[in-house]
């Protein structure tokens, strides 16, 4: 993909408030969940959540996920191309890579998140800071005419972005 796309890849990084995890439980069951994220190098994306939840007890389990970045106002027919979708591996944060995580959140002013003490996110308080490390980036290759400039394809697919 171009730069172009590696830009438009980190604007919806940057641009947006939630992210939705992609998990599964121990039985197998897939469970998906809206989370405040923030970040500072799109790479590694930060989160609180309680360790009792659906999506913090499925990463205990199972740290591999999907993560998926989109605009939901975005007109219907048009979010294809503004949605990135990322391969990552999960985990509860403790010590210095938590004090890491609450340095990043909320991230800029003006995201609505509220920043954190250490003592909120250790027990015997409810929250915990989480972590996703991205390991894989990829967007759907936009098709003006019909067909996928770069690929030729006329179906929806996905093309990796490299960061």
């Amino acid at each position: 993909m171009t730069e172009d796309t590696r830009g438009a890849a980190r604007a919806i990084i940057d641009g947006n408030l939630y992210m939705v995890l992609a998990t599964v439980g121990a039985d197998g069951a897939p469970w998906a969940s809206p989370v405040f994220y923030s970040t500072e190098d799109g790479r590694d994306l930060y989160w609180v959540s309680s360790p009792e939840v659906t999506h913090s007890r499925n990463i205990a389990h199972e740290p591999r996920i999907g993560i998926v970045l989109h605009d939901s106002r975005a007109p219907v027919g048009t979010a294809g191309p503004l949605a990135l979708y990322l391969s990552a591996t999960a985990e509860e944060l403790h010590g210095e890579e938590a004090l890491e995580g609450l340095r990043v959140i909320p991230g800029p002013a003006g995201r609505g998140g509220r920043s954190l003490a250490p003592e909120e996110v250790r027990p015997p308080a409810p929250w915990r800071v989480y972590r996703a490390r991205v390991s894989e980036y990829s967007m759907i290759c936009p098709r003006g005419d019909g067909r996928c400039a770069e690929h030729g394809l006329d179906y929806e697919h996905r093309a990796a972005v490299r960061f």
